[in-house]
């Protein structure tokens, strides 16, 4: 009897996670280059294991990879990051087509897929790695960023003002390998289950954008 319990949950967890990962449609990155006119993007907000399969979910991005950006220390450890005294956030580098995703899509996507006035915090995420920033590497990147969040506020999206950083690109360090694509391949996760997932099916059901 004891065997057979074990069996039956083990289908049970199986299932639970096969079904999660179907249902969900969690899109990976590609290292391949598939375009010659690829731009690059620096976001963060909050835990980048959310960030990369928002943007991956979208038509025209390629990959978004997990790093650090923001801070002065040259290829800071995820231990060093997480202890706030880098200056570094949690972000990611998105690879995308500019002829498939505009910019400007990708900033909406940014702000649409986090709560922009919690000053270094995501849920229960907290820290200064955990800031809301945009990193921009023009100027007319930077007039996107700071015309979206005018929007939003004009619009009184939030009852409290946004508080997301817009800083110039300076450097990004990719983390830690077992960091790149964590939801697709720990989908049995309690965080992933009960906070990552939750929280990309409500972006991908309030966003109006082309999914992969």
């Amino acid at each position: 009897m004891k065997n057979l319990l074990i069996f039956i949950l083990f289908l049970e967890i199986t299932s639970c996670v096969q079904s999660q990962t179907k249902d969900n449609a969690i899109q990976t990155g590609s290292s391949v280059r598939s375009s010659s006119k690829e731009a690059v993007a620096t976001f963060g907000q909050g835990c980048f294991w959310h960030s990369e399969i928002v943007f991956q979910s979208l038509v025209g991005v390629r990959d978004a990879v997990s790093g650090y950006a923001g801070g002065d220390m040259v290829n800071p450890s995820y231990e060093e990051v997480c202890s706030g005294s880098t200056g570094h956030a949690e972000v990611v580098q998105v690879y995308y087509n500019p002829d498939s995703i505009s910019y400007k899509k990708l900033v909406q996507a940014f702000f649409a897929s986090q709560d922009p006035t919690t000053l270094n915090r995501q849920g229960n995420d907290k820290g200064t790695q955990y800031r809301s920033v945009a990193f921009y590497r023009n100027e007319n990147e930077k007039k996107i960023v700071e015309n979206e969040i005018s929007e939003l506020t004009a619009e009184k999206k939030y009852s409290a003002p946004i508080v997301t950083e817009v800083k110039s690109f300076k450097n990004f360090y990719p983390a830690e390998d077992y960091h790149q694509e964590y939801i697709s391949l720990h989908p049995e996760n309690g965080y992933v289950q009960n906070v990552s997932i939750p929280d990309f099916m409500e972006f991908k059901k309030e966003f109006k954008a082309n999914y992969k």
